[in-house]
């Protein structure tokens, strides 16, 4: 009978057993770090797949309102939590200021139908002197200049980079303070003046920001000018790593979209029209630029304007046309770009212009390939490419250079001119259709 018990006790421990190991040892996880988890440049963590997401919108968002403050908050928020996304509804949102990109944020929209519209401006002459480095300046008459709002200072003398561009902190009678110190001595007897002009979408010393899907409505009719190196309806002041997608840029009071000392820039499939100056501009030393499926049209100035020591750039797929000077500009420094498969017609000046640069300044060893140029010099006739200056290394293959209008109404009566200081240049494989086909000026 004992060894009855002492059986029966036994196969019940066993059992007991099994059910406590056997299925916990099947359902083990590992949580090790796999090998090829690293962590992300700036912080102390891998990268994870799900960012900080926020809405904005007219209503039914988790922020709401109807002008740039609720905008920058929802940016503001994000950054800080190290970025992510902002989700903007469709409508019209007033612009006082600029939206300021931040850091690894992106910015969205309904493709269409989210338009940040810049408010109508104001305009005052200086009473007092503005000073370098002053944090204040004083108005004839501040009515409009609130604080919060944008706004640009400068004299017939400050233009360029010394033009201001801040946000009023403060108003005290006719004097208001600004965010930023004065960039230049504004005179008063030199017709000093301040007005509230700012870019609509704005990034400075930042990396990382994308926009996307949306429109900048310019609202030029009731705004002063703002020059493309302190502003455009999008903006980019050492911006670096900046992706500019789907977005719409239209009549504004200057460049369309602008980017100054911004390496590694992207502008992908955007449209830049009816601005008051130059469509897309890439400034002031940004390197390794991308512009690819842009259009660029009925903008005053150049369509492409490449402006100083912008190298190593791809441009490829835009359109660039009826524009009021040239349809692509390339100059100072400008140097080791591919433009490729680009379409440049019905523009006012020449299709594709070199400036007259000295030897150590020109736009050397850039390579125009697939191009289609045609009907260009409509209001005073030109070449499909013009290259001026003392330009070296330029190679030109498989481009389609022609006015295909009948010979009475052609403008676009050469195909290459080359003028006399123009160094090597190779041309092969094109197809030309011009009254002259090829001018070249430079000494036998």
């Amino acid at each position: 009978m004992m060894k009855k018990i002492t059986i029966r006790v036994c196969v019940a421990a066993v059992c007991f057993f099994r059910i406590l190991t056997v299925p916990g040892a099947e359902e083990r996880v590992d949580y090790s770090p796999k090998a090829d988890e690293q962590q992300i440049p700036r912080a102390m963590h891998s990268a994870m797949t799900e960012l900080p997401r926020i809405t904005v919108g007219l209503s039914n968002a988790d922020f709401t309102g109807t002008d740039n403050r609720v905008l920058q908050a929802a940016v503001d928020f994000i950054a800080g939590l190290g970025g992510g996304v902002v989700d903007i509804g469709e409508g019209e949102y007033i612009m006082h200021d600029s939206l300021h990109l931040r850091p690894f944020v992106t910015v969205r929209g309904v493709p269409g139908k989210t338009i940040l519209r810049k408010a109508d401006g104001v305009v005052s002459p200086l009473a007092l002197d503005g000073d370098y480095g002053e944090e204040q300046i004083t108005l004839v008459d501040p009515t409009g200049f609130r604080p919060g709002y944008g706004v640009a200072i400068w004299d017939s003398r400050a233009g360029g980079f010394h033009v201001t561009v801040a946000r009023i902190t403060g108003r005290k009678g006719n004097t208001i303070s600004i965010d930023t110190p004065c960039m230049a001595d504004y005179m008063v007897e030199n017709q000093a003046q301040a007005a509230t002009v700012f870019p609509v979408i704005s990034g400075y010393n930042l990396e990382g920001a994308r926009i996307k899907d949306l429109v900048i409505e310019g609202n030029k009719e009731n705004n002063v000018p703002l020059n493309g190196c302190r502003g455009a309806g999008i903006f980019l002041y050492r911006g670096f790593g900046t992706v500019i997608e789907n977005c719409v840029a239209r009549n504004y009071n200057g460049d369309g979209i602008s980017f100054q000392q911004s390496n590694d820039v992207q502008v992908l499939d955007c449209v830049s029209e009816n601005n008051a100056v130059l469509g897309i501009h890439p400034g002031s030393g940004s390197q390794r630029p991308l512009v690819r499926g842009c259009v660029a049209r009925k903008n005053g100035s150049d369509g492409l304007f490449l402006c100083w020591r912008v190298r190593h750039g791809v441009f490829e797929e835009n359109v660039l046309e009826e524009n009021g000077q040239f349809g692509i500009s390339i100059g100072h420094k400008d140097s080791d770009n591919l433009l490729r498969k680009n379409v440049v017609r019905f523009n006012q000046r020449d299709g594709i212009f070199f400036r007259n640069e000295s030897l150590g300044m020109a736009g050397h060893r850039n390579r125009l390939e697939e191009n289609l140029i045609e009907n260009n010099g409509t209001k005073e006739g030109g070449a499909g490419i013009r290259i001026r200056g003392e330009t070296n290394g330029l190679v030109f293959v498989k481009n389609i250079i022609r006015d295909t209008r009948p010979i009475s109404e052609q403008t676009q009566t050469t195909g290459i001119k080359i003028e006399e200081r123009a160094g090597d240049i190779e041309i092969r494989e094109n197809t030309i259709e011009a009254q002259e086909p090829l001018v070249d000026l430079r000494p036998k």
